[in-house]
């Protein structure tokens, strides 16, 4: 067991972990640090890329938890050299993406600090929350659009290379309304930050299932993390709806296993930097 999944059962108890968001009542909270040195490195996204990204990441959670993103509260630790233009920039950064998703920002914190380290909550309504747990037997396994390129982007950075301002490490591309239109027939989704294979993990324990896949997924692909695709299952009977929804969208689908009993585990790490 590793540091993360080792503290996260010393909360075991509630009710609430174990997902993306956390689900109370009509609401639902997500939370995700994004912190440099950690989740980036300066040098290779400006200011307004990196808040809009963590920005992003937050609301990513949201949407798989088929919630709504309504309120947004940012704690931003601020390095004492940051100028006024700065931290314009870091402001826009959180204001675009609020904007792109009507969310209203209404709090947090801010702190000086070494480095630019930033904590968001998001506030969302949620009428029909989808879970982990929701796996059937016999459901189909899908994720969206192509899997892989960050990961290769991420180790250009790595060897001071420079990557295109359009790849989805610096900027996630939700797909926010081809899952809010196709959730009535999603039983378990959740998005792919650390890998696929690690969230499919993660569906296996939460729902206490196995998978059975059609071909075989190469580690370029099933270890890619940072890119906020969606994994999620649903009967093989609503297979055509989905596609209908995902074509009108422009959504590309990869029904790569279905579910059976058992269980899944990965021997690869969960990949992000």
């Amino acid at each position: 067991m590793n540091k993360e999944d080792y503290f996260i059962k010393q909360f075991s108890k509630s009710d609430f972990i174990g997902d993306d968001a956390a689900v109370v009542g009509k609401w639902s909270y997500s939370n995700d640090a994004f912190f440099e040195n950690v989740h980036f490195k300066k040098e290779w996204m400006t200011l307004k890329e990196i808040a809009y990204k963590s920005m992003l990441v937050n609301i990513s959670d949201a949407i798989v938890m088929n919630s709504y993103p309504k309120y947004a509260l940012l704690t931003v630790a601020i390095p004492k050299s940051y100028t006024n233009d700065d931290l314009k920039q870091l402001s826009k950064g959180f204001k675009k993406a609020a904007k792109e998703f009507n969310i209203e920002i209404i709090g947090g914190d801010t702190i000086a600090n070494e480095k630019l380290d930033i904590s968001i909550t998001i506030i969302s309504k949620v009428k029909n929350p989808i879970f982990r747990s929701g796996v059937k037997k016999d459901d189909l396994v899908c994720f969206t659009g192509d899997l892989g390129t960050c990961k290769k982007d991420l180790e250009k950075l790595f060897r001071n290379e420079k990557v295109s301002k359009k790849s989805k490490f610096i900027k996630p591309k939700l797909k926010s309304k081809f899952f809010y239109e196709a959730s009535k027939y999603i039983n378990a989704s959740l998005d792919i930050s650390d890998g696929l294979f690690f969230e499919l993990e993660r569906l296996s324990k939460q729902s206490k299932i196995g998978f059975e896949f059609f071909q075989e997924i190469s580690n370029e692909v099933g270890t890619s993390g940072e890119e906020y695709e969606i994994l999620f299952t649903f009967n093989k009977k609503n297979k055509n709806k989905i596609e209908k929804i995902a074509k009108k969208h422009n959504v590309k689908l990869n029904i790569f296993a279905k579910a059976i009993n058992g269980c899944y585990k990965t021997k690869a790490n969960n990949h992000h930097f």
